[in-house]
């Protein structure tokens, strides 16, 4: 979605770029022109974990570094320290967007495939020329990032929300929260790092204060890869609250469906519980909703809430600091108000570009 925001931004300032990535659903085309961006898909040959293996990736590659003024890599990536040994010996200017860390479930094979994707982030950030990251607050505290310190640069994440009608948000409503419950949103995929289970956990607590309190969960729930014995784990708990009409699982939802999500929503809640999530960008488009958030106090996850004051950070996995959280905004909900519109114009788009292109000018001034 950054880069989808990032790329689009840039097109509309009147740049032209070319995005390279892989086909990893057969029914999408391997080349294609979207708002004057070019995408080119390669085939893949076999899947790896959650990595595609992709033979053409390399010579491509190559023609397009050669081809285009800079290079911008989104790590954790296996073939970015590639790509970057080429921006270095074609001389372009190469920068690392690093979203978050690489820390796959355990298990013999995921242990090697983390420690080799690891270790090709490493040198692709030896060979990169700048680094960015989300947030000074992450890139003090990842070891990815404070290696690189030196050629590092913070630029802010873009997030950009469509907005619902009256009609859409309160349809809504009808569909999924008849009763006029407190609502508790989790907008994330059913993983064991995005801490599902302290949520739970909380509900009690939460409803000894407030019976009439639901969930919604918007987000893939049902096959997600490497989770099963996860979501094995909770659902029988689940069920229960999805039995008594206190949890629904809405399923991935389009941007515009989200909209409507949110307004719904008397608090977000982000109970990660490790440097996979290192700013949970729902957390902003929960604000720009005037919606309240309870995030993890992990390095780039608290930073929404230290920005705009909207919401609590708590203590990771802890189901009784969360509880006490939710209940304090249920309670309390106008001293969390915050400004929307404010939170609107920090993360627009354009201004995460505008960003992007001051380093991208800086770089081709110093390269040369």
């Amino acid at each position: 979605i950054y880069a989808e925001r990032l790329v689009n931004a840039l097109a509309s300032r009147g740049h032209q770029l070319t995005v390279l990535t892989t086909q990893y659903d057969k029914i999408l085309p391997k080349e294609e022109n979207h708002k004057n961006v070019r995408i080119i898909r390669l085939p893949i040959i076999a899947r790896i974990n959650k990595g595609v293996l992709a033979p053409a990736f390399g010579l491509v590659s190559t023609r397009l570094v050669r081809d285009h003024d800079v290079v911008l890599l989104h790590l954790p990536q296996f073939d970015a320290a590639g790509v970057a040994l080429r921006s270095r010996l074609i001389k372009r200017p190469a920068v690392i967007l690093y979203h978050s860390d690489l820390l796959l479930p355990k298990g013999a094979i995921n242990r090697f495939v983390n420690s080799v994707v690891n270790l090709m982030n490493y040198l692709a950030g030896l060979f990169a020329h700048r680094v960015v990251a989300y947030t000074e607050d992450f890139a003090n505290h990842s070891a990815f990032l404070q290696r690189f310190a030196h050629k590092c640069s913070v630029i802010l994440p873009n997030v950009q929300m469509p907005q619902a009608t009256k009609a859409e948000i309160e349809d809504f409503r009808s569909l999924h929260n008849p009763q006029g419950f407190k609502v508790i949103g989790m907008a994330t995929r059913f993983a064991a790092e995005k801490g599902v289970e302290v949520l739970l956990e909380s509900l009690p607590i939460i409803q000894a204060r407030f019976p009439q309190v639901k969930v919604l969960f918007a987000g893939q729930y049902e096959g997600v890869w490497g989770e099963d014995a996860y979501y094995q784990r909770l659902m029988p708990k689940i069920k229960r609250f999805e039995e008594l009409g206190r949890w629904d699982f809405l399923g991935v939802l389009s941007m515009k469906q989200m909209a409507a999500f949110y307004p719904n929503l008397d608090v977000l809640v982000v109970p990660s519980l490790n440097s996979t999530e290192t700013f949970g960008f729902v957390q902003i488009e929960a604000m720009m909703n005037g919606v309240p958030v309870v995030a993890s106090n992990l390095p780039g996850v608290r930073q929404p809430v230290a920005m705009t004051s909207m919401g609590k950070v708590v203590t990771k996995n802890n189901p009784t600091a969360l509880a006490e959280a939710v209940i304090d905004i249920f309670n309390r909900p106008e001293d969390y108000r915050g400004d929307p519109e404010n939170v609107v114009k920090i993360f627009h788009p354009n201004k995460n570009a505008a960003a992007f292109e001051q380093l991208f000018e800086s770089l081709l001034v110093e390269i040369k």
